[in-house]
């Protein structure tokens, strides 16, 4: 247990960020599976909207550095491109 006064403040600051993170992550997670449920389906309007919503919680999560640049670049761009496949194009 950490015994200097800066360092339980940082014990319980880290905590708090944990738990930020861990719901940020989660809502990155539900966002990309219910993009990739709706490319399954192949309804493209509801596809679409996912896809925004899911770009958007990447971006955010990105941002706040959650998870790395990268990663969610890589995310978007597979997303797109089934998006895209569905669509036709």
């Amino acid at each position: 247990m950490a015994n200097l006064k800066s360092a339980k403040t940082r014990v319980k600051r880290n905590k708090k960020r944990e738990e930020i993170n861990a719901t940020r992550l989660n809502a990155v997670r539900t966002s990309v599976k219910k993009t990739r449920a709706a490319i399954a389906k192949k309804d493209k309007a509801e596809a679409e909207k996912a896809f925004k919503q899911a770009e958007s919680s990447l971006a955010r999560a990105t941002s706040k550095r959650t998870i790395k640049k990268n990663t969610a670049s890589r995310l978007i761009s597979r997303l797109a491109q089934a998006l895209k496949s569905i669509s036709g194009k």
